[in-house]
């Protein structure tokens, strides 16, 4: 399994407009097919009284093979901060507090964030699966339940009714994501990404009823963990993995734009996406959420050429115009928060005086985040 590198700035930041010099990684060389962008983070915090605390918690990218992070700039008027990933899934967070006091709290944050196409071969899944080789102690985790990612009960049931006498983990994982993408759509009144609450979207009792007619809808979190829950219920390691859209899909317009100079305000693009595991092959990316972003934004049913296009090539793959965070479910972050565990960490997480604030809504937050792409 591959561990997240993260490096930890061991440098004492004073209060005000201090600009320390952290590099997450040693960037690999420039590869032809790698894009880069850069990122700003701006954070002024609101809230209705005069005179109030703040907290904020920021996630932050973590350091693979498919994207290099590096901190350009970092500054603010907060009275402490730590980076840190003291929690139980390591997620990356920049921690920033400000005691109680009429002043604006205002952090500014900038990332340089090189990315390159992700793609595990079919070949290379098929050897694997074929091999059947045991599960590594440090991913077994991820065949757990949590909160909102339930295993057992209707969703055993279900896994077993869609994977049926297969014993290929490979071909256990394509009957379900082919069941999810087929079975799900993208509802836009779900605010943000979805809270991926998977005993609530799939609550009814008779089992032939939900494999036949069960027709969900939601958003990427809810689509992505309805994926992960059947999956681990089938027995394949599963997670989702919390990140933002960068900037312009070569594929469609659908799954990210920017404007001609490559410039996008992407403070409301968070997106979640999932992972597969098979020993021998490693954690594999996929993406049945964007199959119905795809079929909504652009006004085309499942069986159209371009969404039978994009469900072969996300079985496997993600288009990098996209920056991973965390895989962080039902956890605590650090320093603990008054309300806790959190859900999911792909948003800034602020609370004031125990009040957690709406980080589905920047303007109110206040948030923003931008991105431009270098050419």
């Amino acid at each position: 399994m591959q561990r997240r590198d993260f490096i930890k700035s061991s440098i004492a930041l004073g209060a005000i407009a201090v600009t320390p010099v952290i590099t997450f990684a040693n960037s690999e060389s420039k590869s032809a097919k790698s894009r880069k962008f850069i990122v700003n983070y701006s954070f002024d915090i609101k809230y209705d009284s005069k005179e109030f605390p703040a907290k904020l918690w920021n996630p932050l990218p973590f350091n693979a093979s498919y994207q290099k992070v590096k901190l350009l700039h970092f500054s603010g008027n907060y009275d402490s901060y730590n980076i840190n990933s003291k929690n139980d899934y390591d997620a990356n967070t920049l921690f920033a507090e400000w005691k109680k006091s009429d002043k604006k709290k205002v952090l500014n944050l900038q990332l340089e964030i090189e990315t390159k196409n992700r793609t595990v071969p079919i070949a290379k899944i098929k050897r694997a699966s074929k091999a059947n080789l045991p599960i590594p102690e440090d991913v077994k985790k991820y065949l757990e339940p949590t909160a909102h990612i339930p295993t057992t009960g209707i969703i055993k049931q279900l896994a077993d009714r869609i994977t049926g006498d297969s014993t290929d983990r490979f071909e256990k994982v394509k009957k379900v994501y082919l069941w999810c993408a087929s079975h799900t759509f993208r509802d836009k009144k779900v605010i943000g990404c979805g809270i991926g609450d998977v005993g609530k979207m799939v609550h009814q009792s008779e089992v032939e009823d939900i494999y036949k007619n069960g027709y969900y809808g939601g958003k990427c979190t809810d689509l992505s963990s309805l994926f992960t829950a059947i999956a681990r219920a089938a027995g394949i390691p599963t997670r989702e993995v919390f990140g933002i859209r960068l900037g312009k899909s070569h594929f469609s317009k659908a799954l990210g734009k920017s404007d001609d100079k490559g410039f996008a305000t992407i403070s409301t693009w968070q997106h979640c996406r999932a992972e597969y595991y098979i020993p021998g092959a490693g954690w594999i990316p996929t993406d049945p959420a964007d199959i119905t972003k795809l079929e909504l934004v652009e006004e085309l049913k499942f069986n159209d050429a371009k969404v039978q296009k994009l469900l072969e090539k996300y079985l496997n793959s993600w288009e990098m115009n996209w920056v991973g965070f965390n895989h962080a479910r039902d956890f605590e972050l650090f320093p603990k928060p008054a309300q806790y565990p959190i859900n999911m960490f792909g948003y800034p997480y602020a609370e004031v005086e125990d009040d957690v604030l709406n980080y589905y809504d920047p303007n109110t937050f206040e948030y923003k985040i931008t991105s431009q792409e270098i050419f």
